[in-house]
C-alpha cells in the first residue's frame, strides 16, 4: 500500500498546511501498522500492474510510503527506485526490504524535481494514491512524462475526491485548518483523464478499485516523441 505523500513543496501562500515531509514523518510509524482498507481492491491493483511489467523493466515509484507496493512488485521488474518525501517512511521501507531480503528495490527520499530522477530514465513510473495530493497536477504530469522513456508507461491510482460526496469535500478544509490533513486537490475522473492525455500520454486501461472510494486506476503510455 503506497502512502499518499506529496512530493512537492506546500502550496504557495498556504501557511496553515503542514509541510508534506513533517506531516507524514509524524504519522509514519502509525501508518505502517494500519491494515490495507480494502485488501481485494489492493490485490486487484497489483494484479493489473504486474500484467504490464516485464522482468527487465526499470521502474520508479513516487510516493512509495513504507514500501509495501514496491516490495510486492519486486519480482516482476528488473529494478525499482521507490521514492518518498518523508524520511521516516523511507527508513521504514528500507528496513522492511532488508528483513525481506529484497535487493532490487532501492528506497530514496526525494521530490519529483530531484536531479536523481533523470529524464527518460525509466520504463514504468508509478504513482499510487498520490496525484490528488499534488498542486498543479497538469504541470506535475508533464514532469512525470519527462522521466518516462518514449513508449514507456505511467501507472497511477488516485482517489477522485471531486467525485465523492459533498460531506467529504466540506470536511477536508476543516481538517487542514487544524493540521490533520495535507493539501488535497478535488480531482475528478474526467479531469484526471484529460490531464494525463494533455501531458502526452495515451490511456491504455482504466478501472475503479475500490469503487466506493472512487480510486481511479489508469495505465497510460508515453507517446513515442
Amino acid at each position: 500500500m503506497s502512502a499518499p505523500v506529496a512530493l512537492t513543496s506546500p502550496v504557495a501562500g498556504d501557511s496553515a498546511a503542514p509541510t508534506p515531509s513533517r506531516f507524514w514523518d509524524r504519522r509514519a510509524a502509525r501508518y505502517a501498522k494500519k491494515p490495507v482498507p480494502d485488501e481485494a481492491a489492493y490485490e486487484r491493483t497489483l494484479e493489473r500492474v504486474r500484467a504490464y511489467l516485464r522482468p527487465g523493466d526499470s521502474v520508479v515509484e513516487l510516493g512509495c510510503g513504507t514500501g509495501t507496493t514496491a516490495l510486492k512488485l519486486a519480482a516482476s521488474a528488473g529494478a525499482i527506485l521507490a521514492t518518498d518525501y518523508s524520511a521516516e517512511m523511507i527508513a521504514l521501507a528500507t528496513e522492511k526490504a532488508r528483513r525481506a531480503g529484497v535487493t532490487n528495490v532501492q528506497f530514496r527520499r526525494c521530490t519529483l524535481d530531484d536531479a536523481a530522477l533523470g529524464e527518460r530514465s525509466c520504463d514504468v513510473l508509478m504513482a499510487m494514491n498520490l496525484l490528488h495530493l499534488l498542486p498543479a497536477i497538469p504541470e506535475q504530469l508533464r514532469r512525470i512524462r519527462a522521466l518516462v522513456r518514449p513508449g514507456g508507461l505511467f501507472i497511477s491510482k488516485t482517489p477522485c475526491i471531486g467525485d465523492q460526496g459533498l460531506a467529504v469535500r466540506l470536511a477536508i478544509p476543516v481538517l487542514r485548518a487544524v493540521g490533520a490533513a495535507p493539501y488535497v486537490s478535488f480531482v475528478t475522473e474526467r479531469s484526471l483523464t484529460a490531464d494525463i492525455a494533455g501531458a502526452g500520454f495515451a490511456v491504455q486501461e482504466t478501472g475503479m478499485y475500490p469503487l466506493k472510494s472512487r480510486s481511479f486506476f489508469v495505465v497510460a503510455r508515453r507517446e513515442s516523441t
